[in-house]
């Protein structure tokens, strides 16, 4: 599989806007006659020479002569001149004349170009290295009067030739890698940036940040040349994350998943260089981490010119995967304070390490890969060894168990390693980070087996039980249910009745997340519930009883449910257990809330919010939070909803349980709501899970992203996001719903109405697959509706009778369908909410459309449904309102079309919701409706003949279409069209339709035709 071309093969120039400005505006400068330098900076691999590229490629488009020069790396002394050799060589063979002539006026140049006679040798140049004794060197150090006039006659015949070329054409000479000029060219350069004056001429030059370090000897040059009015400087610098991605989208020839692209993006740190290595590697090995041996290489070379201390300083360094402090170093090194001290001094003046608050770290975290990953087995393991021995014997503080447990683990000491990890574990929860301590508790039960000696208090069953819970408060539920179906076949007999009855009551909470398993759900608290029934109230009674109540309603068994909650309640407040009183509390308020009692559902919901909140149950307050959005959003009382969603991502963010399954559900809710009432977000971050959460969970926002990014007209992204969706339906049936909808929309906006249909019929079978006659069905048929009447349309065009007979029986189907959902579908309250009430008037209103013009009193009933704070929904149905008041050819009606028109654009407008906002200024040119901010040409008759109107008639006729295509088109009568025909061949001479069309072309009235 190949995934990943090389730079320079067409990959568009990604997020360098304002650096390709810079240059640009210096080129035009230079081709005003004020002529600049620019000297371009950034580490290696972040785009220089993409860059310098596509600069040569933009003067090239100009006319401008482009020379391209580059150093070269030669570690003793380096070729005199290279770069300019290189950038002139071009010249010497010019056929152009004026090229030519001036070459051959300037024989100085011989001493860079062969092809050019010198008539006199040369003295050797002072950069050039020869043999020589060291009495000889000294001597040739000296000035000598022959060599300075060489040199200059030199560097005035580069400055000439490059001046009398450009009062022909621009000149642009770009050197690269200056880090590596030797001293002749540093001269050359020096003295050619310091007589630009008013030549056409532009230099760029390039160098590696890293590489200038505190005594190189470009470094003082640099400092000099900045100085000069004439010159400028660009610091190149490493991508930001979402320009990262666009580019790693660029360079990736098949779609990767949002978590390969976000470990590429994290790990680059914005490199182009290091992104396309990564890529190719991920294109060999997708399931590899491990750092691709060609771009260890190229980092490692880096290092090998530095001393012998300073490479172990770095091994040492590396070894500690965090910042380090000086202390640490004169310890685990073993260097003396004056070697270590010149070491760290060398490391940081070539830019490899950065000091950081006081601590030591490498620049870039794949350079401390790859020499991580270059130590021998025996100096790792004895380097980590000396790390954990250096944290024991230091006071404790935060963090200092997970590096402790890292160290140990590294160094094989697994017994010190276990204690570590179940301290960090605890420190992580504490902390709010449940990614970090699930990692900690693997570890711990990877190595378990292999300790002798474990401490009090914990068992195999206990860290099972914790990996459950912390992968499902971090965003893993299929990992949460592995794990406690583990926990549950890890019990003994010996086992206390009470915790037997929690690990089963853990496996049903694990399981009520995913689709598909409520079978093993009831199953697993009945377990529970059988070890307690028989006792007396306690903790864990109230909480088996409470998820008891909560399977029950979700099975649909209210009465069981409540009964079950308000004897959780009671043995909760016996046995002093508020959280599973809160618990307890929440089904109670469902229960009144599917009951149309909301007044008392919300009143027992924030009850349990408060009680939770009061006992540290976190999970119980999401809960609860969650549930009260749905109260409200179920109603369609928008605000206070959104309230309750950010109320409850909050308490999650600040807990570490965003990716919690309610954590998850509010947020999934509130972006669905924003969505809904028109508050769209810009980011796309907004559609993207955490890195490391299941392909679930990112599935379950990605599915409701996909639909702001299909009403944006994000097409391309869109048809992506629908692809990666698709596999996840049978896991969570939100995702299916969301996705579903947003694969037909996008289908039917993109003019696919077969796939459009053919997508709602295959989610309305999926849907009843999962559950007959469920209440998303009616927005599902809804969308594939829309697209049946599109078919019906199109084969009337046709002519195509049975085409459009199929059409219409296949809306007619949906809308029975619909119907039942309707009917048979259960709403969480006694009846369906406004939300689906407004897509079944939608349905109605499009079905009227079916076999010719729709019902505006149907649409006209829509736009109200939708007015409970539905806004793109709401100018949706606007426009369609619109349509079929103009369809119905009254004058009044085209008023009132026009009423719907404008709002419906704003909106659109307002949201970036491009499709629809087209889609309403066609209809308005149609109508000759005014749209605010926008402008069109005036057409005057004493110019142009042809009304608009009549324009507009001529141009449908030119595509073929017949008088009755025409009126449907223009929601004109064909007797109207009949009419304007007769004028337009009046006014044109004309005798026929297509003898019309020909005169109009030819005098150039008619433009382009703008029909499909």
């Amino acid at each position: 599989m190949h995934l990943v071309p090389r730079l320079g093969s067409g990959i568009p120039l990604v997020a360098r806007t304002q650096e390709m400005r810079q240059l640009r505006a210096a080129l035009a400068r230079a081709e005003r006659g004020e002529a600049g330098a620019v000297l371009l900076s950034g580490d290696a691999g972040v785009g220089k020479t993409r860059l310098l590229t596509a600069l040569a490629e933009y003067a090239l488009s100009r006319d401008a002569l482009v020379l391209t020069g580059r150093c070269i790396d030669v570690r003793e002394g380096g070729l005199p001149y290279l770069p300019f050799a290189e950038a002139l060589a071009p010249l010497a063979g010019s056929t152009v004349a004026t090229i030519a002539e001036a070459v051959k006026e300037r024989p100085a140049l011989g001493r860079l170009l062969p092809q050019v006679h010198q008539p006199h040798p040369v003295p050797v140049a002072s950069g050039e290295h020869v043999a020589m004794s060291s009495n000889e060197r000294e001597t040739m150090q000296r000035p000598r009067p022959e060599q300075d006039l060489g040199e200059l006659q030199l560097f005035d015949a580069v400055l000439g030739v490059l001046t009398e070329i450009a009062q022909v054409r621009p000149v642009v000479i770009l050197l690269e890698d200056l880090h590596w000029a030797d001293g002749s060219t540093r001269n050359l350069l020096s003295f050619l940036l310091s007589r630009l004056r008013s030549q056409r001429l532009l230099v760029v030059g390039s160098y590696r940040e890293e590489d200038v370090y505190r005594r190189h000897p470009l470094r003082g040059l640099l400092s000099e040349l900045v100085r000069l009015a004439s010159v400028e400087r660009v610091d190149l610098r490493p991508f930001g994350e979402a320009d990262a991605r666009a580019f790693v989208e660029a360079l990736a020839e098949e779609p990767l998943s949002a978590e390969a692209v976000s470990g590429i993006v994290a790990r680059s740190e914005g490199n182009p260089f290091f992104v396309e290595e990564l890529l190719a590697s991920a294109s060999e090995a997708p399931d590899c981490s491990d750092l691709p041996a060609g771009l260890a290489e190229v980092l490692l070379a880096r290092l090998e010119r530095l001393s012998p201390d300073t490479r172990r300083v770095l091994r040492v360094i590396s070894v500690a995967n965090d910042s380090v402090a000086h202390a640490a170093l004169t310890e685990v090194s073993g260097l003396g304070e004056s070697e270590l001290d010149e070491a760290l001094r060398e490391a940081v003046q070539h830019h490899v390490l950065v000091i950081e608050r006081g601590f030591y770290t490498f620049r870039h975290a794949l350079l401390q890969e790859a020499v991580y990953a270059d130590l021998l087995p025996g100096e790792r393991i004895r380097m980590h060894a000396a790390y954990a021995t250096r944290i024991r014997n230091r006071p404790q503080g935060r963090g200092q168990d997970a590096r402790l447990a890292y160290h140990s683990l590294e160094s094989n000491d697994f017994a010190a390693a276990l204690p570590a990890l179940l301290r960090a574990m605890e420190e992580a929860e504490k902390l709010g980070a449940p990614g970090a301590a699930l990692r900690h508790v693997e570890q711990a039960l990877s190595i378990w087996d292999a300790v002798a000696e474990r401490p009090d208090g914990v068992d195999e069953l206990r860290l099972l039980h914790e990996a459950s819970y912390f992968a499902g408060t971090s965003g893993e539920p299929e990992r949460a249910a592995a794990y406690a179906r583990s926990a549950t076949q890890a019990l003994t007999p010996e086992i206390p009745t009470e915790r037997a009855a929690k690990v089963w009551r853990r496996l049903a909470e694990a399981l009520l997340v995913l689709e598909g398993t409520m079978d093993e759900v009831v199953e697993a608290i009945n377990r529970a519930w059988d070890l307690v029934a028989g006792t007396g109230p306690s903790s864990t009674r109230a909480w088996v009883l409470a998820t008891r109540a909560g399977v029950l309603r979700a099975i649909d068994r209210p009465e069981e449910a409540l009964r079950d909650a308000e004897t959780a309640v009671s043995d909760a407040r016996v046995a002093g257990a508020a959280g599973a009183e809160a618990s307890a509390l929440v089904t109670i308020g469902t229960l009144a809330d599917s009951a149309g009692d909301f007044e008392e559902a919300r009143a027992r919901l924030h009850q349990a919010a408060c009680k939770a909140r009061e006992a540290g149950a976190l999970n119980v307050e999401l809960r609860a939070l969650y549930f009260l959005a749905l109260s409200y959003d179920d109603q369609a009382e928008i605000a206070p909803a959104l309230e309750y969603c950010a109320l409850g991502r909050q308490r999650a963010e600040a807990n570490g349980l965003s990716w919690s399954s309610f954590g998850l559900e509010i947020r999934a809710r509130q972006l669905f709501l924003r969505y809904v009432s028109g508050d769209w977000p810009k980011e796309d971050a907004a559609g993207r899970a955490a890195p490391g959460v299941s392909t679930l969970v990112a599935a379950r926002m990605l599915s409701i992203w996909a639909l702001i990014v299909v009403a944006r007209g994000r097409f391309t992204a869109a048809e992506k996001l629908v692809a990666d969706i698709r596999p996840q339906w049978n896991a969570d049936i939100q995702i299916g719903l969301a996705g579903g909808a947003a694969g037909i929309e996008l289908a039917s906006w993109q003019g696919k109405h077969r796939q459009a249909l053919e997508r709602s019929q295959e989610a309305l079978s999926w849907l009843d697959s999962m559950q007959p006659y469920l209440l998303g069905g009616i927005r599902i048929g809804t969308l594939g509706l829309s697209a049946a009447v599109a078919l019906a349309a199109e084969a009337r065009l046709r002519g195509d009778a049975p085409g459009a007979a199929a059409a219409i029986a296949a809306g007619e189907s949906l809308l029975k369908h619909i119907k039942d959902c309707a009917e048979f579908g259960q709403p969480r309250s006694v009846e369906l909410g406004p939300e689906g009430v407004a897509w079944l008037a939608r349905a109605e209103a499009t079905a009227s459309g079916l076999a010719g013009p729709a019902d505006p009193k149907l649409w006209e009933a829509t736009v109200d449904a939708f007015g409970y704070g539905a806004v793109y929904e709401q100018a949706m149905a606007r426009w369609h309102y619109a349509e079929a008041l103009l369809a119905t050819g009254d004058p009044a009606d085209a008023e009132r079309a026009a009423a719907e028109i404008v709002p419906a654009f704003e909106t659109a407008d307002r949201l970036g919701a491009c499709p629809l906002r087209d889609a309403v200024r066609d209809l308005a040119h149609r109508a000759r409706v005014d749209l605010p901010g926008e402008t069109t040409p005036v057409r005057r008759d004493e110019v142009n003949p042809l009304t608009d109107r009549e324009r507009d008639v001529l141009e449908r006729v030119a595509l073929g279409r017949t008088n009755r295509q025409v009126g449907e088109e223009l929601y004109i009568s064909e007797k109207t069209v009949s009419v304007h025909l007769s004028r337009v061949m009046a006014k044109l001479g004309a005798s026929r339709r297509a003898e019309a069309v020909a005169i109009a072309y030819d005098r150039g009235l008619l433009a382009a035709p703008t029909g499909t």
